[in-house]
This record gives structure tokens, sequence and C-alpha cells, in this order.
């Protein structure tokens, strides 16, 4: 990939992985990932609401951006692959729905529970 060509702002060296295969090992993620450059740093998602999620972090973003073109849609283990570029205004807002969801539920059981009385 030639380094003159024009990036579009959204592209970065931090890639969002969605639906990764429970069994995949941490040596698979790099042997898939590390194909398209040098890679920093994988995380993989532990949590309850995190798992089949990880976050690649490449040494440079045309190494991102050719993972992603070659990546996204790819099968692992009969599961396609989603791959986002990561955005810290795309998690916050997921995370203020979260919030938001969690403040409905809330006022709706206090209100059944007032209806109750």
């Amino acid at each position: 990939m030639s380094r003159k060509q024009r990036i579009p702002p959204e592209v970065n060296r931090i890639l969002y992985v969605r639906n990764l295969p429970p069994k995949v090992t941490s040596e698979e993620m790099y042997d898939i990932f590390g194909e398209f450059g040098g890679i920093r740093q994988i995380r993989r998602g532990n949590a309850h609401d995190s798992r089949g999620t990880a976050f690649v972090v490449y040494e440079d973003i045309y190494g991102a951006k050719a993972a992603l073109e070659a990546l996204n849609g790819f099968n692992v283990a009969g599961r396609y692959l989603i791959i986002l570029y990561y955005s810290p205004a795309r998690m916050q807002a997921k995370t203020d729905l979260k919030k938001k969801q969690q403040e409905i539920d809330r006022l709706r059981r206090m209100a059944a529970k007032n209806e109750e009385e």
C-alpha cells in the first residue's frame, strides 16, 4: 500500500473485533492478525458482556487498515468476524446508553412498586 494514499479520518491503529469464537487462542489471534503488520497488543474481552470481543493494536495504521479490509467477514471456526476501527466516542455512547437503560429499568421498578402500594 502506498504511504501517499489518502487515509480516511476514522482509520486508526486500533481495531475492535466482535464475534470471536470462544475457543480461539491468543496464538491464533496473533497468527490471523499478524499477517498484516506488526502488532503491539491484543486484548481479549473476558467479562460476561465482553466475551467474543477483542482490541487489536497495530504498530501503524497501515497494518490496521489492511487487516480490516481483509478480515472483516472472515470465517474463523464457523463465525464471521466483525471488525471496526476503535472509536472512543462510539464506545462511550454505548456505555451511556447502557447506563440510561439501567436508570429507566430502575424507574420502572419504582413505579411498579408504588402502584402496588
